[in-house]
């Protein structure tokens, strides 16, 4: 089924069901044959690994990953998509499915996501991997790689297609435009690059936007040498609210009833800040820094 994606064919199977795309699920299929390879190749599957796949689609990349790792969770929200997919995967009794949104609301995902990835990576062992490989629908893509970040259990690994802007966004440099509080939280914990650039012509029906394949290997002593992750992706949120304002200022406003300026002002000195910076002007690295003073800083405040 997988060399049968072509426009064409994606045409004809929506008409003889009377159905089309749905924009508000996001639904771009990506046509082009070399380009499915390719996401399926970058993720390095092995036998031991189980994938979560988000946006099954007509189970065309899902008819390649399935080839390739251990055991496959497919997520596919539309209806009638599931029905039809689900014909396509049967052939594959290591792939499961399940029809449901991948995010219960914009900062949790849905349980049975990691309920079933925790379940077959118990079945394949100690040497099992989690990795995320999907086509992810646009509309989804920035919670979902997010929210992964946050589970006890993150993905080894994600391959994704996403739209370009926000896989620059994932990459940028500090001081650059697409700078920002993903940035950090990503690449505090992982290692992002961009595989390749698509043009709208490779998905159908077509986009506005170009998107991007973007892999992004996680890293799991610097994911360990953050001590608190929780606070450190509320902390870094809370830097990039007002990218514009200084340093002292966004840091009062988030940290308000918790720091009094005196003590914003000595946490900010320690790290070796005046408060005249801004957040986008600083290196991941000095954002963790200055994270980790404020965290202390705020455990002496609620120790006094």
């Amino acid at each position: 089924m997988a060399e049968r994606q072509t426009a064409t064919y994606l045409n004809e199977r929506f008409a003889a069901a009377g159905l089309r795309p749905l924009t508000r699920f996001g639904q771009n299929f990506l046509i082009d044959l070399n380009l499915l390879e390719l996401i399926a190749r970058s993720a390095e599957m092995r036998k031991t690994d189980v994938i979560l796949e988000v946006g099954t689609g007509m189970g065309s990349l899902t008819t390649f990953l399935a080839k390739a790792a251990g055991a496959i969770v497919t997520v596919e929200i539309d209806d009638n998509l599931a029905q039809l997919s689900q014909a396509e995967l049967e052939q594959f009794p290591h792939v499961k499915q399940l029809h449901v949104d991948a995010l219960k609301n914009k900062h949790t995902l849905a349980p049975e996501l990691m309920d079933s990835v925790r379940f077959a990576m118990e079945k394949l062992g100690e040497e099992s991997r989690f990795m995320l490989v999907a086509n992810l629908p646009y509309n989804i893509a920035t919670p979902l790689i997010s929210n992964l970040l946050v589970c006890d259990t993150p993905p080894d690994r994600m391959v994704v297609t996403i739209q370009k802007e926000l896989a620059d966004r994932i990459t940028a440099a500090p001081g650059s435009k697409d700078y920002g509080a993903l940035t950090v939280w990503v690449q505090a914990q992982c290692r992002p690059e961009i595989v390749r650039i698509m043009s709208p012509q490779v998905f159908w029906p077509r986009p506005k936007v170009d998107s991007a394949i973007l892999r992004i290997d996680l890293q799991p002593e610097r994911r360990a040498a953050l001590p608190d992750l929780k606070f450190f992706h509320e902390t870094v949120r809370a830097l990039f609210f007002h990218r514009r304002k200084y340093l002292r200022s966004v840091v009062c406003s988030g940290f308000k009833g918790r720091l009094d300026k005196a003590q914003v002002d000595a946490a900010l000195a320690a790290a070796g800040y005046t408060g005249g910076e801004r957040a986008e002007q600083l290196h991941v690295e000095q954002i963790i820094g200055l994270t980790e003073h404020l965290r202390q800083a705020v455990i002496s405040a609620s120790e006094s």
